[in-house]
């Protein structure tokens, strides 16, 4: 089956330069670093020993962004490596000010190009985010005996049926990790019976708070730009449910005058498309990046910047949560990083890779599901709840000094060896 896979692969990359063209037309992959991916390295290997963690995007690498700040200060630890593999994650990296971290694009998970990632970066520990498994990687990491941790793994029903039509060789692969840390107790389940030996449950680093880049004096300006209206935030949306949101702005203009609606695109290479629709139900539209300082007039603000999130979850008490109604990609988002400033969670039926988290927040009357415009409507406050915001806080505080320590037992054991 190994083999198979390889096979495949080598057949794909043929196709890949075609690919990677359209893609980067498209404004999804870098123009020049795009090479990465193909183990064509932009950056030396210093000497010292390199702590590796690796997550597919956004949500993955900042789940990991309080652990990275706290390595750095690590004296025995050179460097960290951050590879992800999509272009927004890239940029996000941007906004920290990180000493020792470097950044790459993960490479196509083929023999060649992995073996020549691992001897160029020779990482000490490498630890893998969320969902990512990568049987190639995990065999090259395995020979070459580096210990091998899956860090807030996460594992479906429908993911793990998928692996076990192929047995053998999904036992293969997983028996290469050291040790797993699985972000919920069916993740916990579903990796013994993929013959992970090792699993440790600490909790959901995503509860954890990211607030490293905060810049006061910017939010300050923020906060007293929007405080005359009545605001609330469309976040991580997809295709639809921009006009799902903006038809519900049309509604309560009708009850609130000063009202704008900050929507927050998934993939901010859709502004001008989303722009467009909106300018034909009338309504006129902002976009941050313009820095405009009169929104007087405005109907709708759109953030068409990486990374700037957390700023209007700040200011906004109620969030809608994309990725989440009936006709949009399937899954939710992430709802914790506006839920620990207090705001409402509002969100569509699709969260199925968040259902521990929103069984969490409906049990402390945080979150609701919507389904129609007017459900929407209805269910917009603007009263954060600060009370409950702390408690997801002292959860995720919690939960990073766990991670800590359990990480440290192999820091200690890897990276103080002469």
């Amino acid at each position: 089956m190994f083999f198979f896979y390889q096979f495949l692969l080598t057949i794909l990359i043929f196709f890949a330069p075609f690919i990677i063209v359209f893609r980067i037309l498209k404004n999804k992959e870098h123009k020049t670093r795009t090479i990465e991916k193909f183990s064509v390295i932009s950056k030396k290997r210093s000497g010292g020993k390199i702590i590796w963690f690796h997550g597919s995007s956004v949500g993955e690498i900042m789940s990991v962004i309080p652990l990275i700040k706290y390595y750095e200060k690590n004296k025995f630890i050179s460097k960290i490596l951050i590879t992800s593999s999509t272009l927004s994650s890239s940029k996000i990296i941007n906004k920290f000010r990180l000493r020792k971290t470097i950044h790459q694009f993960y490479p196509v998970d083929h023999f060649f190009f992995t073996n020549k990632f691992l001897n160029h970066w020779k990482p000490n520990l490498a630890i893998f985010i969320d969902s990512e498994i990568w049987p190639t990687m995990f065999v090259n990491i395995k020979r070459k005996k580096i210990p091998l941790i899956l860090l807030n793994a996460r594992i479906t029903k429908k993911t793990f049926n998928r692996w076990m039509l192929f047995r053998n060789f999904a036992e293969k692969i997983f028996s290469k990790v050291t040790i797993a840390f699985p972000q919920n107790n069916e993740t916990k389940i579903l990796l013994k019976k993929l013959k992970i030996n090792k699993i440790k449950l600490i909790g959901n680093l995503k509860f954890i708070e990211n607030n490293h880049y905060k810049d006061e004096e910017i939010e300050k300006k923020l906060y007293l730009q929007f405080i005359k209206y009545k605001i609330w935030v469309a976040a991580s949306t997809h295709s639809i449910e921009e006009i799902f949101s903006v038809k519900a702005h049309i509604e309560l203009k009708k009850k609130y005058k000063k009202i704008i609606t900050i929507i927050i695109p998934r993939h901010v290479d859709r502004v001008d498309k989303i722009i467009s629709k909106i300018k034909k139900l009338k309504l006129n539209v902002a976009v941050h990046s313009s820095k405009i300082k009169n929104l007087d007039n405005i109907d709708i603000y759109i953030v068409d910047t990486f990374g700037d999130s957390q700023k209007f979850y700040k200011i906004g008490a109620t969030v809608f949560l994309g990725k989440s109604l009936s006709l949009t990609p399937k899954g939710g988002q992430n709802p914790l990083e506006a839920a620990r400033y207090g705001a409402k969670i509002l969100h569509g039926p699709n969260i199925d890779n968040f259902k521990d988290v929103y069984k969490l927040l409906n049990n402390l009357k945080v979150s609701k599901q919507i389904n129609t415009i007017q459900d929407l409507v209805s269910s917009v406050t603007f009263q954060k709840n600060k009370s409950k915001g702390m408690m997801i806080k002292k959860i995720g505080n919690k939960i990073l000094k766990n991670t800590i320590k359990e990480l440290d037992k192999f820091i200690n054991d890897e990276f103080k060896k002469t």
